[in-house]
């Protein structure tokens, strides 16, 4: 399958929106983003100790005053790596069958997928902004709509 296409559905690249997917793309898309959520925030909590603990060790100590920023800066280039690289999709968003393409059906640059990233955790500050999803038909958050960016379910 080419990949310009999601379910046997063509993208069409003319416009920069495709509003219609496919309802087997976005079947469950909300459902197995928590999941995916929760497992990506793990592996960046294990990454980022990782780091934290070896950088710690490489310097007596003396590095702790530096580290705080290490989990926003590791969440940056692990949601940029991932989305942008040949998976389309984080670890665990691939785990839970999902994959992140741009609204026009193009793989994601890492910049957008950076983007989403620190949209993603700014959108946690307001909670409430993540409803957004259940009122978008294709089941897109708000910094989703912002990144140019759509989840869907991977083709099969």
């Amino acid at each position: 399958m080419s990949d310009h296409r999601l379910g046997g559905q063509p993208w069409n690249s003319a416009i920069p929106y495709a509003p219609r997917l496919p309802a087997a793309a976005l079947a469950g898309v909300r459902t197995r983003r928590i999941f995916a959520v929760v497992l990506d925030l793990i592996i960046v909590s294990l990454l980022s100790g990782g780091i934290w603990l070896g950088l710690s060790i490489v310097t007596l100590g003396l590095s702790w005053y530096l580290l705080p920023p290490i989990y926003p800066i590791v969440s940056f280039f692990y949601n940029g790596l991932t989305i942008s690289g040949r998976g389309r999709g984080t670890p665990g968003m691939r785990a839970m069958d999902l994959e992140v393409r741009m609204t026009s059906g193009a793989p994601v640059p890492f910049l957008n997928a950076a983007a989403h990233a620190v949209l993603f955790y700014i959108s946690w500050t307001f909670a409430p902004i993540l409803l957004i999803s259940l009122f978008s038909p294709e089941k897109r958050c708000l910094h989703d709509m912002l990144a140019g960016l759509v989840v869907t379910r991977r083709p099969d």
